[in-house]
């Protein structure tokens, strides 16, 4: 009774402290409300209908509003309440914040439009001046219609700034205090006075617990419960236990069975029949759990820790699970390298694990129902903290580096390929790093509890041992992702090193991190705070830019770029080639559409995103002249390629020279343009190069070109009896145009021969080289048919001193000419021919008696 009063009165002194401060916010929350309700009523005034149904409502809602902002911020003054009481109140902020949120858009089109309305109106007359009655009745109208669909969106606007702040100042509460509970220092469960205090507790708890549950079985209504709920408690009873016994075993030749129908070796079978061997007994404690439920037998602390059985089944089961995916039988291979002898070691610690977090939840729950001291808390949770420690040293200890295997493999055993690859992939790395991070605290967590800070010790024992074991289960999704890939594909275990094996893994990193956030001591409250911002985006002047309006975006220009493609794969296939456009005209077109249908397509999905790009156009101004200096050659080639495309001077297909490069053209696009060489290489020529720079077209507008073949003839040949045998080989030719006819042009007099010329305009001039070579050949074939002798250039070397050949000193007298030669300067014909004469030639020069002797 005395607490009860002493209660009452620390509520009336925080009562007189917050009295001022109360009244203060409730006459502001009432003239907040009475200028609502006086702008509502004058838009009701001015006839609308719907706007008078939704006032009370809208009243109403600003009522508790108000109700629920004053109570939050006499919560925080006072900041009394309880952490459950203060996570409540923010959940109710949250959801006013979200209406407030909504209705800040509220009316934004209709505003829109009268904005529109009012400016089309034009600016007000100046002072002094009037306007005709009907346009300022007009405007009257049209500025009030405007001001009462902004006050919704102000009072929205305020409400939700004020709600926001109110969330914030409870977040710091909370942190707060969480910050304050893991750093409380307590005393040291190393102290043996504490030891009996904490058993005697840990032994009444078990006490009443059994004394409830024995007074329950042996009360008359339990009995009566029983017997009319007996033939279901005995079929929950029959079916959980017949899952719970034989759930694993059937689930196995269930896997046989569906083994026998394909998909052998992937391992999707076998992770499905993992996956029932976990789901069926834990079908089986649900059953079981429903019974005992049904039956009743139970006292209230019972029913309590019944309410948790189902997730600490689930606790068990799941970890030993994770444990036989993570270290194989030995006859398969492991995801986590480990030697085969020490595989049943490492599953019987993972099962460790889960029975020490079990008994964690176990005590927590305890700790709840009893308000046990903190003393016995810390006495308690102790061996708990120790045993994990000691179960993360151990697995650390069998735990394999990568020269960890071949130290415990024993002799003699053969080495696994398998294994020794999956040690170095990127995965298995990041395993060692969390696992060697997980050891550092486990070895840090019990000296921390020994000196007081047990609250801190299980902060870092158990997450974690829960980030080692959610990482685990990360690996094992992925290769599961990397069996049914396979099995789908057609790949088998070839896919498991596949690319999309590693999208996978990327993906299922991103939504482990909301997990781990979780498991770090997150609140699922900083989740969704953090998601709300994530979704409202971000704001650049006016323009609210958030992940839905860049979706929106991303699938709307998708659809359009789409359409434009397969409108120009259309064009080019099936409507174009039916015309009578050339090829370059054809692909200009072609060409035009996808820009101008990537363009529209970019304004369409703007729009459809509700981006209002106006208020950028300052800082896209400001922009412009940076980007113009720092892509000008960029702007300068797409400016050249629209020119192209218009102007065309040069088409695809035609042969062109630009730059000393010839070769056809092959694409242009809006950058650059691809000319294919006669030597089948590709070069990408910028298209400013083919604006600015000197572009020889030679079937620009049409194909015809002109062909000169040289001949040259002998000395005393009849020069008309040659014209006559050039004309008729050109004249023959199917290339070669007779209008205008083909002509011979006697050249002059060579230095060896009669030159002549053949020039003849072709057909296509893409053949000029085949046809050349054709008039050549025709050429020989008629000048040897005809005995016209086809001279070549002739040389007569003059040698001084042929005896000097001699047998036997003609390698001597070689080289001592070449050395005279290169040290007193012989002259550049005797330099520069570099002959080994023949000993017959020689003889027969100096047979003619016509040796120099000067040289």
């Amino acid at each position: 009774m005395t607490t009860a009063f002493r209660q009452l009165a620390n509520v009336r002194s925080e009562a007189t402290t917050l009295w001022p401060h109360a009244i203060v916010t409730r006459l502001i929350a009432a003239f907040t409300l009475w200028l609502a309700i006086i702008v509502l009523g004058g838009f009701a005034f001015s006839g609308s209908a719907l706007a008078q149904d939704e006032v009370p409502q809208h009243s109403s809602y600003l009522d508790d509003w108000q109700s629920t902002a004053l109570r939050a911020e006499q919560a925080i003054e006072s900041s009394r309440a309880s952490s459950a009481a203060f996570e409540q109140l923010r959940t109710d902020l949250t959801r006013f914040r979200q209406e407030f949120q909504a209705d800040k858009s509220k009316n934004q089109q209709r505003i829109y439009t009268l904005n529109g309305q009012i400016l089309a109106l034009g600016a007000a007359p100046a002072d002094g001046t009037t306007e005709p009655a009907d346009i300022a009745q007009l405007r009257n109208r049209l500025t009030i219609q405007l001001n009462q669909l902004k006050v919704p969106r102000i009072i929205a606007e305020e409400a939700f700034s004020r709600a926001n702040g109110l969330i914030g100042e409870v977040d710091t509460i909370i942190r707060e205090r969480r910050t304050k509970h893991l750093l409380q220092r307590g005393p040291s469960p190393l102290n043996p006075e504490l030891w009996p205090d904490a058993l005697e507790a840990l032994f009444r708890v078990g006490r009443v617990v059994w004394l409830e549950t024995r007074t329950k079985i042996s009360s008359d209504t339990t009995v009566e419960k029983i017997w009319d709920g007996l033939p279901e408690i005995l079929l929950l009873v029959l079916l959980g236990s017949f899952l719970l016994l034989r759930g694993r075993p059937w689930a196995r030749s269930m896997g046989e069975y569906l083994r026998g129908l394909g998909a052998r070796g992937t391992g999707v079978w076998t992770f499905i029949v993992s996956l029932l061997q976990v789901a069926l007994p834990l079908l089986g404690i649900l059953l079981l759990t429903a019974a005992l439920d049904v039956a009743g037998v139970l006292g209230v602390r019972g029913t309590l820790m019944l309410d948790h059985l189902p997730s600490w089944a689930l606790i068990l089961l799941s970890f030993h699970w994770l444990g036989d995916q993570l270290f194989k039988a030995p006859r398969e291979v492991s995801l986590v390298p480990m030697a085969v002898q020490r595989r049943g070691e490492a599953r019987l610690m993972i099962d460790l694990w889960a029975v020490i977090l079990v008994l964690h939840d176990i005590l927590t729950e305890l700790y709840q129902l009893e308000n046990t001291a903190q003393d016995t808390q810390a006495v308690l949770s102790f061996p708990l903290i120790l045993a994990a420690a000691l179960v993360l040293y151990r697995l650390h200890q069998i735990g394999v580096t990568q020269g960890g295997l071949a130290k415990a493999r024993p002799e003699g055993e053969e080495r696994d390929p398998e294994q020794e690859r999956r040690l170095a992939i990127g995965a298995n790395r990041l395993f060692e790093v969390v696992r060697r991070g997980a050891f550092f605290l486990g070895f840090a967590a019990p000296i921390v509890a020994a000196i007081g800070y047990v609250n801190a010790a299980e902060a870092l024992i158990y997450p974690a041992i829960s980030t080692l074991l959610l990482l685990a289960a990360l690996f094992i999704v992925q290769r599961f992702a990397g069996d049914l890939f396979g099995f789908l594909s057609g790949q088998g275990e070839a896919a498991r090193d596949s690319l999309v094996l590693v999208g996978v893994g990327f993906c299922l990193s991103l939504l482990s991190l909301p997990l781990l956030a979780l498991i770090w001591g997150a609140r699922v409250a900083d989740l969704t705070e953090l998601w709300s911002t994530f979704l409202g985006g971000f704001t650049i002047g006016e323009t609210q830019i958030s992940p839905v309006a860049f979706l929106s975006f991303a699938v709307v220009f998708a659809i359009g770029y789409g359409l434009t493609r397969v409108v120009q794969s259309t064009l080019r296939t099936s409507l174009l080639p039916k015309t009578n456009i050339d090829p370059g005209g054809q692909n200009a077109i072609v060409s035009g559409l996808g820009y101008v249908g990537v363009f529209l397509a970019a304004v369409v999905a703007i729009s459809m995103a509700g981006l209002d790009l106006s208020s950028l156009a300052i800082v896209a101004g400001a922009l412009s002249v940076g980007i113009g200096f720092g892509l000008q050659t960029i702007v300068s080639n797409f400016v050249s390629g629209i020119i192209l495309l218009v102007e065309r001077p040069i088409s695809k297909g035609d042969w062109i020279e630009v730059g000393g490069l010839m070769g056809y053209v092959r694409d242009i696009s809006v950058r650059s343009t691809r000319i294919e060489t006669f030597d089948r290489s590709d070069v990408i020529v910028p298209n400013s190069d083919l604006i600015t720079g000197t572009v020889t077209n030679y079937t620009r507008g049409n194909t015809v070109g002109r062909v000169i073949v040289p001949v040259g003839v002998a000395y005393g040949t009849d020069p008309r009896r040659v014209e006559t045998i050039l004309n008729e080989i050109a004249q023959s030719h199917p290339m070669v145009l007779l209008k205008p006819a083909p002509s011979v042009i006697f050249q002059g007099f060579g230095a060896d021969s009669l030159d002549f010329e053949i020039r003849a305009i072709l057909r296509d001039v893409n053949w000029v080289l085949s046809v050349k070579s054709d008039l050549n050949y025709e050429i020989a074939a008629r000048f040897a048919a005809e005995e016209i002798e086809i001279p070549f250039a002739q040389r007569d070397l003059w040698i001084r001193n042929p005896e000097a050949l001699a047998p036997g000193k003609a390698q001597d007298v070689a080289s001592a000419q070449e050395g005279a030669a290169a040290t007193t300067g012989a002259s550049t014909e005797a330099a520069s021919t570099r002959v080994q004469p023949d000993l017959a030639d020689v003889q027969g020069s100096a047979e003619d008696g016509e040796a120099d002797a000067d040289r």
